[in-house]
């Protein structure tokens, strides 16, 4: 099993749906997507007069901000990509966070992030239904609130969303698709592995920071709960398993 997350920028390459289509042919129902969609969320922002904020890579979120986020993710940017990839013959089913109680989260921090989450149940039945059934997975990652009787939604990182589904399912790889090649090294040098001590070691000394840094933070989550491997890599590296970072719990520094 293998869960591919794909950033928001990605998801514009057009070369992405036959990419996806090349990996579940090659291990049919043995592949779920999470995406992104932070620039479609921040220029809608904006749109409506207010300025993006992040802190640590996650972005702040008002209790206003979150019909919005639902509208942009699990709306626009869903469908567009369920589409894409219903067009080269992949039988994509869009599905929020939300539906069927996918993605349970609680607030990380309110004061600092708002209605920002971490994901604290998966419902890992649902997947392995629709995936048992022959349909590949696209999930938003906008989840809902374990801890609110009343209902609503709290805007999970599609990084600890992918993270956290692909420990539910025991993957035995979660894919990050970043906009880089890989993790960098303070000269601009591409790891090809490292151990998630190095890794950590990268973040405290500040060389990686913003989305990176949240990327190995969910790194960190998956390996920690059974997933074998992760690797952060650009949109080559779906299907070409030498491209990226492979990070692991102990492994050696390669360049």
């Amino acid at each position: 099993m293998r869960v591919v997350k794909i950033g928001g920028r990605a998801q514009s390459n057009p070369l992405l749906p036959m990419i996806l289509r090349d990996t579940w042919h090659g291990a049919p129902a043995e592949l779920c997507v999470v995406h992104g969609g932070g620039d479609d969320m921040s220029a809608m922002q904006r749109a409506l007069g207010r300025e993006p904020v992040f802190v640590g890579g996650r972005r702040v979120t008002s209790e206003r901000d979150l019909e919005l986020l639902r509208m942009v993710l699990s709306g626009v940017v869903n469908k567009r990509l369920v589409s894409a990839l219903l067009c080269v013959g992949l039988p994509a089913v869009g599905i929020s966070g939300e539906d069927g109680g996918l993605i349970g989260a609680e607030t990380i921090d309110k004061p600092t992030l708002g209605f920002a989450g971490t994901p604290v149940q998966i419902n890992v039945e649902l997947l392995r239904l629709l995936l048992n059934a022959g349909y590949l997975p696209v999930v938003s990652p906008v989840a809902f609130d374990v801890k609110n009787r009343n209902g609503g939604a709290l805007n999970v990182n599609g990084d600890d969303a992918a993270a956290a589904i692909a420990s539910a399912l025991g993957a035995e790889e979660l894919v990050f698709i970043a906009d880089v090649e890989g993790v960098r090294g303070a000269g601009g040098e591409v790891f090809s592995n490292l151990s998630l001590e190095s890794a950590r070691d990268l973040v405290t000394n500040g060389v990686a920071e913003g989305g990176m840094a949240a990327k190995i933070e969910s790194a960190e989550a998956a390996l920690s709960n059974g997933v074998q491997a992760v690797r952060i890599c650009d949109i080559d590296g779906v299907t070409d398993n030498e491209r990226g970072t492979l990070l692991t719990l102990s492994q050696s520094i390669a360049l």
